[in-house]
């Protein structure tokens, strides 16, 4: 959650537990006819795929953090990027490729050109040639028009949700219900993804790159899943926590073709190292120090100087404009906070602002940290379908507000309100010396020594959980393997 958040930007970021809850508790409801003509022809949008990317462009970069602070990064996947869209039908046309600051591993593409890959992504990969298959892959969809197909989904989604914020009579329950949008279309076709693996793979052969690339690439994601599985407490599926991977499954059938058809191609290509790796080097690994850092159960923002602490069960996902929490059984927390809209009483900001029109139930007025604060209850109504919902609002010494949206399927509030009620009452200010303990992780490169060991590198990276798992993953390093002298390998260190 970065620091300059104004209270009333609206949820965005689709996290899968808010989005299932919400779809869960609220039917599709009809799109007027004119809007989905409107949709259908690209008319809401101005006309074209250039239009539609421009559009959303701004949208991408708030849900995700922006554009990473790192010029050479930036740079260099830029530079890559329009060599591989240089080789397509497309080349004449404005390309735009972003690194976005955020350690979810994705990457996607919107209409008229705009790809985007993640330095959660880019922390994994082993060479240039595997950053290039992830790229063309992306260049794929764009030049198939998949992601036009897809962003006119969800837009007709969008006005489903907004349709759903309309029955609720709020603003606030908008937002939130405005997330389950985006889920209603997460995942392009099978058919699609197989398309953009064998334009991704012809692309890469034409612009000098290994074909195999995109075939290795896939296989080191679905370590990555069994290893997230392993993280969020599973049995290493990958299907535990929070799967942002939905919209690219890493599935088995996806590397048996992508090998086959680099099979078909001529043997060669390049599978270039050091450019990758002096890009990535010195990278921020994990949380920025702008949206604050996810340890444990925990959520600390140093800038901002708040904490708080979600109950046993809860797992947290840190997003561009506010931090979600997934709970067990479809319950989930949403947190974020900025302008009081000058309201000095909680109480009355939940009233009158925050929550206005709803119907609001059990207001409390309470003392978190010893700073007001207020919170109640509501429901929201949607054809039949409902779920519990607590706020609670918190005031700072210096007037901004910082609030809690607690989630729960219908009728079971008070099976969850003392969790809900146990995150609330966590919230409180760093101290100086509580902010100074946090520190971004970063990627160090390290050349291997004759008599280094896995086991030692990993002596070096303590604060990962599972950190031989994440070593030999993102250094492709299989259990067995020696390591060899003069090799290069990633380490994660700092925080």
């Amino acid at each position: 959650m970065p620091t300059s958040d104004p209270i009333r930007k609206p949820f965005r970021k689709a996290a899968g537990a808010l989005a299932a809850l919400w779809l869960a508790a609220t039917p599709v409801l009809a799109v007027p006819a004119p809007a989905m003509a409107g949709l259908l022809d690209g008319t809401l949008f101005g006309g074209g795929d250039a239009a539609l990317g421009a559009q959303e462009h701004p949208k991408i970069l708030a849900q995700f953090g922006g554009e990473v602070k790192n010029p050479r990064l930036t740079a260099y996947v830029g530079q890559l990027g329009r060599r591989l869209a240089a080789t397509t039908d497309l080349a004449n046309e404005p390309w735009t490729f972003t690194v976005l600051d955020s350690d979810v591993v994705n990457a996607f593409a919107l209409p008229g050109g705009y790809v985007y890959i993640t330095r959660g992504l880019l922390a994994l990969a082993q060479d240039e040639a595997e950053v290039a298959g992830v790229l063309a892959h992306e260049i794929g969809h764009v030049t198939a028009h998949h992601s036009a197909q897809r962003m006119t989904r969800e837009t007709i989604a969008g006005l489903v949700a907004a349709g759903v914020g309309a029955v609720f009579g709020s603003d606030a329950l908008a937002q939130i219900a405005g997330l389950g949008g985006t889920a209603l279309v997460a995942s392009y076709s099978r058919e699609q993804e197989l398309e953009a693996d064998r334009l991704g793979v012809a692309t890469l052969e034409r612009a000098g790159y290994d074909p195999f690339a995109m075939a290795t690439f896939l296989e080191t994601l679905r370590r990555d899943g069994q290893y997230e599985g392993l993280r969020a407490g599973g049995s290493g599926s990958g299907s535990e926590g929070f799967d942002f991977l939905a919209s690219h499954p890493a599935t088995e059938e996806r590397v048996r073709v992508a090998a086959d058809l680099a099979r078909s191609l001529p043997p060669g290509g390049a599978r270039p190292r050091d450019p990758y790796l002096a890009a990535v080097d010195g990278m921020i690994y994990g949380d920025s120090p702008e949206n604050g850092y996810v340890r444990g159960r925990s959520f600390a923002h140093p800038q901002l100087g708040i904490a708080f602490t979600v109950p046993q069960g809860y797992a947290l996902l840190n997003g561009a404009d506010q931090v979600v929490a997934k709970g067990p059984n479809g319950v989930a927390m949403a947190f974020d906070g900025g302008s009081a809209a000058g309201q000095t009483d909680p109480a009355a900001f939940l009233t009158g602002v925050w929550g206005k029109g709803a119907a609001l139930s059990n207001l409390e007025r309470v003392t978190i940290d010893g700073m007001p604060a207020a919170t109640a209850t509501t429901r929201g109504e949607a054809n039949g379908g409902s779920a519990d919902v607590r706020l609670a609002a918190i005031r700072m010494p210096d007037g901004r507000i910082y609030r809690f949206t607690f989630l729960a399927p219908a009728g079971t509030l008070a099976r969850y309100d003392a969790d809900f009620k146990s995150a609330a009452m966590s919230f409180h200010r760093l101290t100086a010396q509580e902010a100074g303990r946090y520190q971004p992780r970063r990627v160090q490169l390290v050349t291997v020594r004759p008599g280094d060991t896995v086991e030692g590198f990993v002596r070096r990276m303590p604060q990962e959980t599972y950190a031989e798992e994440l070593f030999r993953i993102i250094n492709n390093i299989p259990p067995g393997n020696p390591l060899e002298p003069g090799r290069r390998v990633k380490l994660i260190v700092g925080g």
